[in-house]
């Protein structure tokens, strides 16, 4: 007996030190977390309340304060104003790599029941006008800049008046009037810097930024166009005003072409701005949604517009806004070596409502989430031409390959089917995999979206999808599903689709998804309402409108996947090509300083911005494309081994379609209820859930043309600002999943 009560003694001593071991680890852990987390915030904060504070009496005595102390230093007064507005971006990049690198998103809790709340994220304030739909936390964000924008023009306009005793004192008041236009002009141009220093940071589709906040591309592209918007009203104005006190003084001819060495270049400025005007007008709604390729092409000019900008305001002013610009080079220039690799297109399918689904090669350590998206370019259609799509696969139907569904509406999607439908016309009488002549290619850059998949922390779901927008969605349900089939966290238990399509055929594109024979009524309970808006009933007696699609099968050529080389991908290595091109950065603008411009006393303003622009671009060239070619490396070797234990038997092997009846009611057809002639009734369909909805987060997803985005979040809103009193009430959480480039 005691033998047995000393042995249970040691084993609870054991288990004793080893939780005790473990709670500290995890206790070291959580706190590295807060640090790293506080610290970004706290520089952010800072961040932004500089820009703030910089036009006031007390900035302004800062500025010059922190430039007289940094006077004489290597980098001089370009180093200073580099440290104040641009390195504090660049370190939270920096923090963000460990960050993201050790912290990753615990998948507890997706299956955690939380008590529902309202998300500022997710609760629409705006529902129409210009801006489409406006979270509030989004509406925040505008009031900050306008606030900003509004501060600033007041604090420069009364400095402003309190110089003019230094232009002379028998000034007429015409003349006054003529300097204080002047000096507003150029205020004008200050306050257009600190918006640049934003524009180009929602545009780097794999920033590690936007990793941080979970903020996909498709989100970020609409503040880069409402950044944008402003930026080209103050840019006008400071424009204008500079044209109308010169042609008060009757001399813009001469200014017009002036070309200052000791500040700024005029006629560099008036390039930029044209080079501006015409990015802006191919952005209007009307221009880029009927000329695309038009809208596409023009804005390929931001390449000019960065570097007359530069040569307008020299390079202690551009270095106000390099920060954002140079992420998005490290960006741009990633995307560049993703998209130089082909890849084999390893099946297409031709559905009968003119939908075409890609099946694309990828390796296994490429990841994506179900609300992914990728840019896509077949180089037999347009070598010059990229679109969107967002992927219609779950990660876990398969880690070699992804699918996409492209809805046939244009030009070059038009081609693409023509292309697809003639292969598949051809393939009858082939015994497939066809052999090399038949081989479709195309280059891919991504894939990109959200970080985590954060659709699984809602204990409901409602997705809302008009005509081709059922295509993420096809990719949510497909991962719902598998998760729970292989005992994967996954919260969501009753999901609601709702589809408004124009006519029947489109339907055949639920047979995507394959419910197989496993019974889900226990763990999930799948509903979908599709809406046939242009038929009145079923244009078929037997109700067979889910005629079998068309398919080929291509040849891949061994290691034709796609590229791991894109900042949503490989964690370590996107830290690692931030951190080396921005030290090569410093090194390569030390080298400069150091050999030929504090040696040489150049001082000339568009030189010294024209070469601050070369220092980053080389930075970029040298010290990424270094990292970039070991990331290369490492993919070469992993795939290799990836491929030698695998093969690609299993993307061959995934891409069987139903052929009949009873294997099309084994996917979602046969969870589908289809009305016709009719149009969602959202306010019924959301009535209904929030009367048999207990006090849950409900995520309702949108993915669809304005209208239907419009109509969701009003009726978002309405049920949430109706819930008051209604402690029981769901809360509905707006997301929105559709994005116009």
């Amino acid at each position: 007996m005691a033998v047995e009560d000393l042995h249970s003694a040691l084993i609870s001593n054991g288990a004793g030190g080893y939780a005790k071991q473990s709670q500290q680890k995890s206790f070291l852990f959580s706190l590295a977390k807060w640090v790293l987390k506080s610290a970004m915030w706290l520089i952010f904060v800072a961040w932004i309340l500089l820009f703030f504070i910089i036009p006031s009496d007390f900035g302004s005595t800062f500025y010059a304060d922190w430039v007289a102390a940094t006077d004489g230093t290597l980098f001089g007064e370009t180093g200073s104003v580099l440290m104040l507005y641009s390195a504090p971006i660049i370190a939270i990049a920096f923090l963000a790599v460990p960050y993201i690198i050790f912290f990753e998103e615990d998948e507890q809790e997706y299956q955690e029941k939380k008590k529902a709340k309202f998300s500022l994220w997710t609760f629409p304030v705006l529902v129409d006008g210009p801006l489409g739909v406006v979270s509030a936390a989004e509406m925040i964000g505008i009031i900050l800049f306008i606030v900003f924008v509004l501060s600033a023009l007041f604090f420069y306009t009364v400095a402003n008046f309190e110089m003019l005793p230094d232009y002379g004192d028998d000034l007429t008041e015409g003349e006054k009037r003529v300097f204080m236009l002047q000096m507003s002009a150029y205020c004008f141009g200050l306050i257009v810097l600190s918006c640049l220093a934003f524009l180009f940071l929602p545009i780097a589709r794999g920033s590690i930024l936007l990793r941080l906040i979970d903020i996909p591309f498709e989100h970020a592209t609409r503040y880069h166009v409402w950044l944008g918007n402003l930026i080209f009203f103050l840019v006008t104005m400071h424009g204008l005003c500079y044209m109308i006190v010169w042609a008060i003084r009757g001399i813009i001819p001469s200014e017009v072409v002036e070309w200052k060495s000791d500040g700024g270049a005029n006629l560099a400025g008036i390039i930029c701005y044209g080079i501006f005007l015409v990015i802006w007008v191919t952005t209007l709604p009307p221009v880029r949604k009927r000329y695309f390729e038009l809208f596409y092409y023009t804005h390929q000019l931001y390449v000019l517009f960065v570097i007359f900008l530069a040569l307008h305001i020299g390079g202690v002013n551009f270095s106000q806004a390099a920060g954002g610009i140079f992420l998005f080079m490290l960006d741009r220039f990633l995307r560049f070596c993703q998209s130089r690799k082909t890849v084999n297109v390893v099946s297409a399918t031709c559905f009968p409502c003119g939908t075409v689904k890609l099946v694309l090669p990828k390796p296994a350590n490429l990841h994506y989430n179900a609300l992914g998206f990728i840019f896509l370019q077949v180089k037999s259609i347009s070598s010059l031409q990229w679109h969107p799509f967002s992927v219609s696969s779950s990660p876990l139907n398969g880690k070699y390959h992804l699918e996409v569904l492209i809805k046939t509406v244009g030009e070059w999607t038009t081609k693409l089917r023509e292309t697809v439908s003639k292969t598949s016309a051809e393939d009858s009488d082939i015994q497939l995999p066809r052999t090399p002549p038949y081989q479709l290619m195309a280059s891919v850059e991504g894939p990109y979206g959200h970080e985590s998949p954060y659709y699984l922390r809602y204990e409901k779901l409602v997705l809302v999808a008009g005509g081709s927008g059922i295509s993420p969605f096809l990719a949510i349900l497909s991962d719902i599903l598998h998760r729970i089939k292989m005992n994967k966290p996954c919260l969501p238990q009753h999901v609601v689709l709702v589809w408004a399509i124009k006519t029947s055929n489109e339907l055949s594109l639920l047979s995507t998804v394959a419910m197989g024979s496993m019974d889900f009524s226990d763990r999930l309970n799948i509903e979908i309402q599709a809406y046939v808006t242009r038929e009145s009933e079923c244009p078929v007696e037997d109700g067979r409108f889910y005629n079998a699609p068309s398919s080929s099968v291509f040849s891949v050529s061994k290691g034709a996947t796609m590229s791991v080389l894109t900042g949503t991908g490989n964690k370590i290595w996107a830290g690692t090509y931030v951190i080396a091109s921005t030290i090569g950065f410093v090194i390569v603008l030390s080298l400069l300083d150091v050999f030929y411009i504090n040696p040489y006393s150049i001082d000339t303003w568009w030189y010294l911005g024209l070469l601050f622009v070369i220092c980053m671009v080389a930075s970029v060239l040298i010290f990424g494309g270094l990292t970039i070619g070991l990331w290369h490396l490492w993919e070469r070797k992993t795939s290799s081994q990836e491929s030698s234990e695998n093969g690609n038997t299993e993307i061959v092997q995934s891409n069987g379609r139903p052929t009949d009846t009873n294997e099309y009611q084994k996917t979602l057809i046969s969870a589908a209820t289809v009305r016709y002639g009719r149009r969602p009734d959202f306010s019924e369909i959301f009535g209904s859930l929030a009367e048999y909805s207990a006090q849950v987060d409900v995520g309702v997803f949108v993915c669809g043309p304005t209208t239907l985005q419009s109509s969701v979040a009003k009726e978002c809103r309405s049920q949430n600002l109706g819930r008051r009193g209604k402690g029981n009430s769901p809360i509905f959480h707006y997301n929105s999943h559709s994005f116009d480039l």
